[in-house]
């Protein structure tokens, strides 16, 4: 039996993994310390996750977060589906292709630009910052991310599924919703999960445009690590990594039965 040779490019693999994984498997390994800080491991406990779960402020801005970013992924979906299928829908290829360069300016575009140009903005229309302003801009900055996930299902889709439709007495809402829908449903999920996960990891515009009395898990986090590292954020990135993944392996399973689905079909 020939024996297994590491190529250049495992090897390479392996690097990129271990350092992109290694500093969060450090930060969960001294979540279970029961010192304060991250100079040196004492005996395991579960101290910092019962401080954590007793911060009703952290607590309070955890909740703020997850309703900010269901909010603003959900409003970025229907409106980022909508914008694709317009795109789409376009005969004129200069405006076409002109109105995909602006949807791309927000994905190129640095962070700390875009939130200063949303806090020029709303103070300029004398927009109180807080909740609103946050989910607007959260809002903004996903659409494009949208777009760019479902736009390509929505080429990869048979006109002549509704020409079939159609031929069958289907109604244009019809056509629309039992037809297009479904089709791009794994593309409007993926939109969905990568505006969701944006909206969650978000600092730099979120640092702009957020006031008094309201806070994200970015910002707070940032706050009390210039105040010195505690164990408690460490356990709190835990919780946050776990979630993290249950969500990309609940997207993985739903692709991977949509992809089934349609080679069956096809």
């Amino acid at each position: 039996m020939p024996q297994k040779r590491f190529s250049i490019g495992r090897i390479y693999l392996a690097l990129v993994l271990v350092v992109m994984y290694l500093p969060i498997f450090y930060l969960i390994y001294y979540s279970f310390s029961s010192g304060e800080r991250m100079d040196g491991f004492h005996h395991f406990s579960w101290v910092h996750y019962q401080a954590l779960f007793q911060d009703t402020r952290m607590i309070s801005i955890v909740l703020n977060t997850l309703v900010l970013a269901l909010l603003s992924a959900l409003l970025a979906t229907v409106v980022g589906t909508a914008g694709a299928l317009m795109i789409n829908g376009m005969h004129n290829r200069l405006w076409r292709r002109n109105i995909l360069i602006l949807n791309n300016i927000l994905l190129v575009s640095p962070d700390v630009i875009i939130g200063a140009s949303f806090l020029i903005f709303f103070t300029f229309l004398g927009f109180k910052l807080g909740f609103w302003s946050v989910l607007f801009s959260h809002v903004a900055f996903s659409i494009p991310i949208v777009v760019l996930m479902v736009l390509p299902r929505v080429k990869e889709l048979p006109k002549s599924l509704k020409n079939a439709a159609y031929d069958l007495g289907a109604t244009r809402w019809q056509a629309f919703s039992q037809v297009t829908i479904p089709g791009i449903t794994d593309g409007i999920m993926a939109g969905f999960f990568m505006a969701l996960t944006y909206s969650l990891d978000d600092f730099a515009v979120t640092f702009f445009v957020t006031g008094n009395g309201f806070s994200t898990l970015s910002v707070e986090i940032y706050s009390r690590a210039r105040q010195g590292i505690d164990l408690e954020i460490n356990a709190l990135s835990t919780i946050m990594f776990l979630v993290s993944l249950i969500l990309v392996y609940i997207y993985y399973r739903f692709s991977t039965k949509k992809g089934a689905k349609r080679r069956l079909t096809q």
